[in-house]
């Protein structure tokens, strides 16, 4: 199949599954890429979570803070389900910084994250993204905002409801009744953005080693793996990701490496158009899809 009947049964394929989706697949040798609305700006959720581990492991690479210092941390209190770690915590906690890091970035602990937020506020944070000639990703404001979405104002047998208004209440403009999914108020980026990103975190670039090397630690060990990762982890790759899930949002972005030394960036970023919480189904049609770009790509 050629690159044009490839990318028009994708769409065809995302469409009749009920997804939106904003993908790009790079080769991170050849440059090469393959992708479907790649510069469509979204809503983050937690994938801001990668710029946030990127703009502290700086910090402590330039002194300016030590991983072994330990903040006590409130705890999140939340029972609604989705949210991990601290975040469902009943009772304040004495942590570090580096283990905040690690709860942050590979279990999507959202407290967690609002701890580091609160050392390296969020303009903070895009600055020193602007610093190391990472763009195209905005970072506004922390996780607590998340929590607060009309899925948790709602009874668990009318969750239906909060994804019909997701799906309905936007604008042609991208803005949104929901402030979490306005693109004018939200953190965002597009799927050729967190590309970059990736593109810089694995190969030589104004980020210092040490702190791509630590980056790309935290998310091989990404310990929410049902949905890009069915399809690209095995004996012979190394899968390292991160998800971001919110209201009808699935993303999810990542590297696969490969044991003969091929490597390729992906990003997924989608919209569902189901009013539903509970869709496997997406989660593994975004993968297969992903996937078949990258095999595309591969034999290429």
């Amino acid at each position: 199949m050629n690159t044009e009947a490839l990318l028009g049964e994708m769409r065809r394929q995302l469409r009749d599954g009920g997804l939106h989706g904003c993908l790009l697949v790079r080769d991170l040798h050849t440059g090469e890429e393959l992708g479907i609305d790649p510069d469509t700006r979204l809503p983050a959720a937690s994938l801001v979570k990668v710029p946030l581990a990127l703009a502290t492991a700086e910090r402590i690479r330039r002194g300016e803070l030590d991983g072994a210092t330990t903040l006590d941390v409130e705890p999140g209190r939340i029972t609604t389900p989705g949210p991990t770690g601290l975040s469902r915590f009943r009772h304040p906690a004495r942590i570090a910084i580096d283990d905040l890091l690690y709860l942050s970035t590979c279990v999507s602990d959202g407290t967690a994250a609002d701890a580091l937020f609160a050392l390296t506020p969020p303009a903070r944070v895009a600055g020193i993204l602007h610093e190391l000639g990472v763009r195209g990703l905005t970072v506004r404001h922390g996780m607590l905002e998340l929590s607060d979405t009309p899925v948790e104002r709602f009874d668990a047998a009318e969750a239906h409801l909060a994804h019909s208004l997701a799906i309905d209440a936007g604008t042609s403009g991208r803005g949104h009744r929901v402030p979490q999914l306005d693109t004018t108020r939200a953190n965002t980026g597009s799927a050729r953005a967190y590309v970059e990103l990736l593109q810089a975190l694995w190969t030589p670039s104004a980020i210092h080693p040490e702190v791509a090397g630590r980056v790309r630690g935290l998310m091989s060990h990404n310990v929410l793996r049902h949905r890009l990762t069915p399809d690209f982890s095995s004996d012979a790759t190394t899968w390292s990701s991160k998800t971001g899930t919110l209201l009808n949002l699935r993303h999810e972005i990542g590297v696969v490496e490969h044991s003969d030394g091929q490597a390729f960036a992906i990003a997924v970023l989608t919209e569902s158009l189901v009013p539903a919480g509970t869709q496997p189904g997406a989660d593994a049609l975004m993968a297969q899809v992903a996937r078949s770009l990258r095999d595309h790509l591969r034999q290429l």
